[in-house]
């Protein structure tokens, strides 16, 4: 079993990320710094799901001001170095990979699904699927409303800019789920019921991220996905 202090330090930083991403939710929805592209809306608290006081910082810094009511008190929006213009693409990948795994994960619990023994296989198909479906989605509503594109063409183009994208984000997280299989918690392993396992899948989400900003930046610079 997780030691005590692993177990308190996981249920504070499950508590921080929750407050983080009520505070971006209520600062675009009471405050009225409505997002220009809607998904953000969305992107912001779910990056804060598993990055906490960072991505409302984040979110202070680059997000509330892409807002409307920003320009109508400031006149204009501050210009960006592309390092965040960068992070934010990750981000809105990691939005759709984070809210696919923790569905996938909770359906893989609810139904008991292993590969000799394991949960790990049939979470990363889960996983993946999930964050595949999702993400796509997730970037058709950020391409289509800025290129004019059908429902048709705006899909191609959110799955050509997104799954090599999240595909990226996956590797990172998948290769630090096995480390915590094998390695850190290998008998008993840990279950989606611990608070422990969602603050190890914080730090998997964050090491997602690492591992996709090169390819963003990839991405970005070739046009194929869109700055945010």
């Amino acid at each position: 079993m997780p030691p005590t202090w692993l177990t308190d330090l996981s249920w504070a930083a499950l508590a921080l990320a929750f407050a983080s991403a009520a505070e971006i939710v209520y600062d675009i929805y009471v405050h009225g710094y409505r997002q220009p592209m809607r998904v953000m809306e969305a992107v912001w608290p779910i990056t804060a799901l598993y990055f906490g006081p960072v991505a409302t910082v984040a979110y202070g810094a680059w997000g509330r001001a892409k807002a409307s009511r920003w320009e109508a008190e400031h006149g204009e929006q501050p210009r960006r170095p592309f390092w965040t213009v960068v992070a934010v693409g990750v981000s809105h990948c990691g939005a759709g990979c984070t809210l696919g795994d923790v569905i996938a994960e909770f359906a893989v619990f609810g139904i008991g699904a292993t590969v000799a023994g394991l949960a790990l296989v049939p979470e990363y198909i889960g996983d993946y699927l999930a964050a595949v479906s999702i993400g796509i989605v997730f970037q058709y509503f950020a391409i289509a409303p800025m290129r004019g594109l059908n429902l048709k063409d705006g899909m191609w183009e959110a799955a050509k800019a997104d799954i090599l994208s999240l595909t990226s984000f996956e590797i990172g997280l998948f290769g630090w789920m096995a480390l915590v299989v094998f390695v850190l918690f290998p008998n008993p392993h840990l279950r989606p019921d611990s608070p422990v396992y969602w603050f190890l899948m914080q730090i998997g989400m964050m090491i997602g991220f690492a591992t996709a900003y090169p390819t963003n930046v990839w991405l970005i610079r070739r046009g194929v996905k869109e700055a945010m």
